[in-house]
């Protein structure tokens, strides 16, 4: 027996090194979690305790993830399998303002609860338990203490750190201005997170982003009652430490988007690189999509650095009932959410007056919105009245005699409750404009919501969707991208703006590895299916089921995933790390190749 020379050799692989460069025929060795050798030759296989065939196989940088909600999930179950089975290696949590940082239980389930669909006793529980931590280095000293299973990095969360300085009350009242003091102690908990190696902070300013539980239910987030003044010294904080800040605008005030998009420029100051929510092709606004580009290059070319994030698949939701967050963007939709109680809900959802004013809000055309407000383009996939599944709810009316098709969805919602269930494409519905937005330097890729909104929607797999339409539109002789630059975009490209070791697979870099199979990526990518989640009490939640795209996923060398089955090692020993931005290794050196 020969000396062991890897810990695993991936064979015969076409090999992606997540920078664009061409791909090509090697085999890859792998010690001690990194990458040791990439050799177009066979490498000595004798006494290497695992070979991986990578024949006819893609063997990529594993994925990343800029945009979840985990913050709650990890906690109770760090392994975030969904996310690792689909071949994500790293995510980004504390996105839309929220972290778990600086709030307790009680607030954290109140800003997590509604606005991101998790069960608010379910995050109160969780927080409550685990928080063992003050500061953001203690944030992250608690997380590396966990079986992580992916690599997490982190924004702080503005509505954290200003619900923790001033009270959830005070934070979300109109009239309430931080003082000095409070004002000071916002900035040195933003700037004790970027010393901790946060990639930045997170803000929103998107008005149905609403609380959860008693005391300030259906307040905004307290991150969208900051004024300019408080805004300006955060974002200087991230300026000056070259950091990123992720925000959401408010769509209905114009001059809310313009500002948050010319704040990235420098102009005798430093650049502040911008992401933000989101670049989609939304049905109600089909116009809108076609200033996503040239407003990131204009900005870019002025100075800027700015990106907007994007979902590069359709963005498909389902419903239980009324409970989906798209009806907080209007007056009576917001007013049904705001009743937790089921029979004061259903009072409401029977009172005339409250019909015509949802039938006015549903019918009214003008202003910027989400939901395309068409019930003939929501179909009801779930009942336990047979005679409507298949159904819009628009048709429904029309077969209970031309009922406005408001007064149908009410009757069947109070009728079954949650157990009518429904689904809509809200937006990214148009094959041709998918494939620009893919393509634009202005847009990143992600915006996956993992761990939010269990029972609405499921886009792990939105970088599996995306390799097969670059994969599809090549064979038909439409390329819009090369698989390169689509594995660049979703691996190394990201990884290198956000400033975090990942994104690549490079003789050096860490050994996140995903091997995917290209004759799988098939129609299987699009179906849903739901999982119980056991740290939330049973409640089932949509998935992605695509095992045979994915045959092989490691993190730090350590195999997670064969074949769509979880090693020993997922749930029982960290093999992911926090990933600290602006801490990463040198260039990559070559290395002596070991053949046979």
């Amino acid at each position: 027996m020969g000396e062991v020379t890897y810990d695993t050799i991936i064979r015969n692989g076409r090999w992606f090194d997540g920078t664009g460069a061409a791909s090509a025929i090697r085999h890859l060795g792998i010690r001690d979690g990194r990458v040791v050798t990439v050799s177009p030759t066979p490498l000595a296989e004798h006494g290497c305790p695992r070979v991986l065939d990578a024949t006819d196989r893609w063997v990529l940088p594993g994925m990343i993830d800029i945009h979840t909600h985990y913050d709650i999930e990890v906690l109770d179950a760090p392994a975030l399998a969904e996310s690792l089975r689909h071949g994500v290696t790293t995510v980004f949590v504390g996105s839309c303002s929220l972290s778990t940082v600086h709030v307790d239980g009680d607030d954290a389930g109140d800003l997590f609860g509604r606005v991101e669909a998790i069960p608010r006793d379910h995050v109160l529980d969780a927080v409550n338990r685990h928080k063992t931590w003050s500061t953001p280095a203690q944030y992250v000293a608690a997380l590396e203490a966990l079986a992580l299973g992916p690599n997490l990095a982190a924004f702080i969360g503005h509505s954290d750190v200003r619900t923790a300085t001033l009270g959830l009350d005070r934070a979300t009242r109109p009239e309430v201005r931080p003082s000095r003091a409070e004002q000071a102690q916002m900035e040195a908990m933003v700037d004790a997170a970027l010393d901790a190696g946060f990639v930045g902070m997170s803000s929103q300013q998107l008005l149905f982003d609403k609380l959860d539980g008693q005391t300030c239910r259906s307040r905004t987030l307290p991150s969208t009652y900051a004024r300019p003044r408080e805004l300006r010294r955060l974002k200087a904080l991230l300026r000056r430490r070259g950091r990123v800040l992720q925000s959401g605008p408010d769509i209905s005030n114009p001059f809310n988007l313009v500002s948050q998009l010319a704040q990235s420029l420098g102009w005798g100051r430093a650049k502040l690189k911008t992401s933000l929510l989101s670049a989609a092709d939304v049905k109600a606004n089909p116009l809108a999509i076609g200033t996503i580009g040239p407003s990131a290059r204009l900005i870019n070319a002025l100075g800027g650095d700015f990106r907007w994030q994007h979902l590069p698949v359709p963005f498909e939701v389902y419903a239980d009932g009324i409970d989906l967050v798209v009806f907080e963007e209007f007056g009576s939709g917001a007013a049904a959410l705001h009743l937790s109680d089921q029979l004061a809900r259903n009072a409401l959802l029977r009172d005339e007056g409250y019909r015509r004013r949802f039938r006015k809000d549903y019918d009214a055309r003008f202003g910027m919105r989400v939901w395309h407000r068409d019930f003939f383009d929501a179909e009801i996939v779930a009942c336990p009245d047979p005679a409507v599944v298949g159904k819009t709810f628009g048709r429904v009316g029309l077969d209970r005699g031309g009922l406005h098709p408001v007064d149908a969805f009410l009757d069947l919602v109070l009728d079954h409750g949650t157990a009518l269930r429904w689904r809509t494409t809200i937006s990214n519905h148009r094959p041709h404009v998918l494939r620009t937005l893919a393509a634009d330097p202005g847009v990143q890729l992600g915006f996956s919501d993992a761990g939010a909104h269990l029972r609405n929607m499921a886009f792990y797999n939105f970088g599996l969707r995306l390799l097969r339409h670059v994969r599809d539109a090549e064979r038909a002789g439409r390329p819009f991208l090369t698989v390169e630059q689509a594995v660049h975009r979703l691996t190394g490209e990201l990884a290198d703006w956000y400033d975090v070791d990942a994104g690549h697979l490079r003789v050096g870099d860490h050994a996140d590895v995903v091997v995917i199979d290209p004759a799988h990526l098939d129609a299987d990518l699009d179906a849903y299916a739901e999982q119980p989640v056991a740290t939330y009490g049973g409640l089932s939640r949509m998935v992605n089921r695509n095992d045979a795209a994915v045959t092989a996923v490691l993190v730090a060398g350590q195999p997670v995933f064969d074949h769509g089955v979880a090693t020993a090692a997922v749930g029982t020993r960290r093999t992911g790390a926090f990933l600290r931005a602006g801490q990463r290794r040198a260039a990559p050196v070559a290395a002596a190749v070991d053949v046979f």
